[in-house]
């Protein structure tokens, strides 16, 4: 079974919603994304998404394209990140790890080339958000051959596709809480109960909310309305505002703790 089914079996028998941090791989440097990936593990997530950082993220907002500017600055690339993957695995990290990227990177690699990288490399699922479930049949293939789960996005401008959608999708269905670009938010999309309870009645697998969410009362909230929920700009802007910290090594474990206390604070442990 993938990891992705076992962690979501397991939450969901304890009425336990999946903590799921994202971060750009490679920001400030690899060195410290490794270490924040076992910093996240002990912090308390439940998977973790890694982010592959890309010149041109339609879906990303302004915290998550300047951190992919500052780890494209140091030449990070989607094999790169899928081999910190392997050194994380290697370091201990054991829970389900999620490449988050964009078509073009993989493309560019080589489908096959990539999928047979990750399975080796302990990826357990992989999120593209820029494409469309018509023409995904290339990556679902490659998905199904390598046992890595495809996890689709859906959006509450997409009710008349998410049956659709939601029948391609493995290991779980990431909804996206608001319109627009990530980054934090005040408010989320008005009928995002309804659209959630939409969702969840077109398939049995698990959903995820994300996008914008950033405070301990954003993300208590859609514990109690999902299966998981996944923290993405907050968390890269925590690593952007301790940069100085980081990039010193005198200072950087105070930069890790700061951030490590940030989620904490976060999920409420």
């Amino acid at each position: 079974m993938n990891a992705i089914d076992e962690t979501m079996n397991r939450l969901r028998a304890t009425n336990k919603a999946a903590f799921i941090p994202y971060l750009t791989v490679g920001d400030p440097n690899m060195t410290t994304s490794l270490d924040l990936l076992n910093e996240f593990q002990n912090a308390g997530a439940d998977m973790i998404e890694l982010g592959v950082p890309y010149s041109d993220p339609l879906a990303d907002g302004p915290v998550i394209q300047e951190a992919s500017m500052r780890a494209l600055r140091n030449q990070v690339n989607v094999i790169d990140v899928i081999g910190l993957a392997k050194l994380a695995r290697q370091a201990g990290v054991h829970i389900p790890l999620i490449l988050f990227t964009y078509y073009n990177p993989i493309l560019k690699a080589g489908l096959e080339q990539v999928f047979k990288l990750m399975h080796n490399s302990g990826i357990d699922g992989i999120i593209v958000p820029d494409l469309p479930i018509e023409e995904s049949g290339k990556v679902r293939s490659c998905c199904t051959e390598y046992s890595i789960h495809y996890i689709p996005l859906v959006a509450p401008t997409s009710r008349e596709r998410v049956k659709m959608i939601a029948d391609k999708a493995a290991g779980f269905i990431y909804c996206v809480s608001s319109l627009g670009v990530t980054g934090q938010r005040q408010q989320f999309h008005q009928d995002i109960e309804a659209f959630l309870d939409e969702v969840r009645n077109a398939s049995s697998l698990p959903i995820v909310v994300g996008f914008g969410i950033a405070t301990p009362e954003q993300y208590k909230m859609f514990a109690k309305l999902a299966d998981g929920v996944v923290v993405g700009s907050d968390i890269v802007y925590q690593v952007g505002q301790n940069l100085s910290l980081l990039e010193s090594p005198a200072s950087y474990s105070r930069g890790i703790g700061h951030i490590k206390t940030f989620i904490s604070t976060l999920i409420g442990k």
